[in-house]
């Protein structure tokens, strides 16, 4: 049986941003067969309502600061709520969507995601989890076409580019090498004037390299402790250009 078939009706209802149709059956779009998949906008049949709350909840309404991303963006206002509370509260809309690749942030994006927010600063961390499938070309690709859509549709916006943190308990893991080589690639971002690369890999692991279960506990999404790191690595550009 063809996928298409067994996918389900989606139905969003969004009230300050532009409406879904109401009803859509989603088909993966043909360039997904020879292009960069992490590169084209792509939805999820697993997500909609969860991509529905983050646009009632922060949909349209102004905020200094967008954070886009994946499960370790969306936690901020969990396991890095202290530092939330401190620093971003009250001025920050918060898009991280859990196990989102970059064509899934691409997608959320391209239906409005940020329309009349206006943001001072958009934080961007994404890309673990298109590690499994995407080489590190191909994964750079995605998040250069997202930082690129950024800087089209938040023209006011200074762009915080996330080094990918690192994953896997040692070193040596593939992921880890992976995620590392996208870090090398989109350094090169780092402009000056629109976007600032912030990677804080080194201060997530050990001295030999590995990661403690302290920091993090599945070696991937920080304890406490790692969004400390985070606020605290950000924040001086945070405070120029959202004072």
């Amino acid at each position: 049986m063809k996928r298409s078939a067994l996918l389900p009706f989606v139905v969003l209802g969004l009230t300050s941003l532009q409406s879904f149709a109401a009803q859509t059956i989603y088909t993966p779009p043909p360039e997904l067969r020879s292009g960069n998949p992490a590169a084209i906008a792509q939805a999820r049949m697993d997500w909609f309502a969860d991509v529905q709350k983050k646009f009632t909840k922060y949909g349209g309404k102004p905020a200094d600061i967008v954070f886009e991303g994946d499960s370790i963006t969306n936690r901020w206002e969990e396991t890095g709520r202290e530092q939330w509370k401190q620093f971003f509260a009250g001025r920050s809309a918060d898009f991280g969507i859990e196990g989102d690749r970059v064509e899934n942030a691409l997608w959320r994006l391209s239906k409005g995601q940020v329309d009349g927010i206006n943001p001072k600063v958009v934080v961007i961390m994404i890309g673990t989890n298109n590690s499994g499938r995407d080489s590190a070309e191909q994964i750079a690709g995605g998040i250069k076409a997202l930082v690129a859509e950024y800087e089209k549709r938040c023209p006011r916006a200074h762009i915080i580019l996330m080094g990918v943190f690192p994953r896997g308990e040692q070193p040596t893991d593939g992921g880890r090498q992976k995620v590392a080589a996208v870090n090398n690639i989109i350094k090169s971002l780092n402009d000056g004037k629109r976007v600032s690369f912030v990677d804080i890999s080194s201060q997530l692991v050990q001295p030999d390299g590995t990661i403690s279960k302290d920091m993090m506990p599945d070696f991937v999404h920080p304890t406490a402790k790692g969004y400390e790191i985070w606020a605290a690595a950000i924040m001086p550009i945070v405070k120029k250009y959202a004072p």
